[in-house]
């Protein structure tokens, strides 16, 4: 495992590569937690050891103001994770070992694979938003923000869960993202994983992303939360069935 940072914009984002043993070439997924989180979770470990175990290298890269990455938590926005992301992007399509590239990321970072695979469609082979948590800019849109109820025309300098506050920025940077568009841009295959009693992010939103899409394929973990509690293995399953059939 090799651990450093790459350079976007100025900002340091936390990255560990990790390949399979021997291989000379092989396959890259970049792998993206979600809103608060980072890459030692349980569910993000259990994603990246099924993709190693699959012959798949992984980088996992911490967005702005999560896990090692730097700014402020508070300062980020989906587009200073878009920015971040592009950087990821261009350091993963550097490394010579890399024969085919693909996306996945949880909750957030799945929201973001939705945009960047529509961005960046020539780029990737597939991708697989886990838990996607793309109903965040359309919520913004009716002044919902991660539960707490705002005016989304007078929008809040700062929000303020008691656990977490965001800046303002956050909210109307989300309130300008259509993920419908970038939906549309990607032609690819979609592996979408997500747990039917998840409690954050509506089931319902793995339901609609998978009518949009045009090669997708919904794997539903039976009674898994939003971050696979309990059912780490089941979700793991589903991240090596993908590949083996790749």
């Amino acid at each position: 495992m090799d651990e450093f940072f790459i350079d976007s914009d100025g900002i340091g984002i936390h990255s560990k590569l990790d390949k399979p043993k021997g291989a000379d070439k092989c396959p890259l997924c970049i792998l993206v937690p979600g809103f608060t989180g980072h890459m030692e979770e349980a569910h993000i470990i259990a994603a990246k050891d099924a993709m190693i175990s699959c012959g798949v290298a992984v980088l996992r890269a911490e967005m702005y103001g999560h896990g090692g990455s730097g700014g402020e938590f508070k300062d980020h926005t989906l587009y200073k994770w878009v920015t971040n992301a592009l950087s990821v992007v261009k350091y993963a399509k550097s490394l010579g070992f890399v024969t085919d590239l693909y996306f996945a990321g949880h909750s957030q970072g799945g929201l973001l694979t939705m945009l960047i695979g529509g961005m960046c469609p020539d780029d990737f082979k597939a991708i697989i938003p886990m838990s996607p948590a793309w109903m965040i800019p359309e919520i913004a849109r009716e002044g919902t923000v991660f539960g707490m109820q705002i005016d989304p025309l007078h929008i809040p300098e700062s929000v303020s869960n008691g656990d977490w506050e965001l800046s303002g920025d956050y909210i109307r940077v989300a309130q300008t993202i259509h993920v419908e568009d970038e939906i549309a841009r990607f032609k690819g295959p979609v592996w979408l994983i997500h747990g039917d009693s998840d409690e954050a992010v509506p089931y319902k939103c793995a339901l609609d992303a998978l009518k949009l899409y045009e090669k997708a394929e919904l794997v539903t973990v039976k009674d898994a939360n939003h971050c696979f509690d309990d059912h780490l293995d089941e979700m793991a399953d589903a991240v090596c069935h993908f590949f083996k059939n790749e």
